[in-house]
């Protein structure tokens, strides 16, 4: 799916919420980002960091953990519809779509049976030093 205000393809990502753990935190954002529902894996299946550029304020250095999410319904209207667009490629097609060199390298190194159906994933921050 693309970002709102970039278009840059990426996968759903968001910060952990209060009260859930990371892999619900996940799903909850692979639902209002791209409209998609289903089975989230119990733990990370990779990871990778970028730098969050933000409007007022220093870049944000962000740990990033993907989780794997078995599809079982696609909506053809979710919270962020009009914003984003959705597609589905194969995983190494993904790999080049994507903007983050870090999810890129992270994507090209995943066997594809542990990743059938599309990931998710929640972010850590860490403020950017320098």
């Amino acid at each position: 799916m693309t970002s709102r205000v970039s278009r840059h393809w990426l996968i759903p990502k968001g910060w952990p919420m209060r009260g859930k753990s990371d892999a619900a935190s996940a799903a909850q954002e692979a639902f209002e980002e791209a409209g998609i529902r289903g089975a989230i894996s119990a733990h990370p299946i990779g990871s990778y960091e970028y730098d969050k550029v933000r409007a007022a304020a220093e870049s944000l250095r962000c740990a990033v953990d993907v989780y794997s999410l078995e599809v079982t319904e696609e909506l053809s209207q979710w919270p962020e519809a009009g914003n984003r667009e959705r597609r589905w490629v194969p995983l190494d097609q993904a790999a080049r779509l994507v903007f983050e060199p870090g999810l890129a390298a992270m994507l090209s190194v995943i066997e594809p049976d542990r990743l059938a159906t599309p990931a998710t994933e929640t972010k850590r921050s860490r403020r950017r030093k320098g």
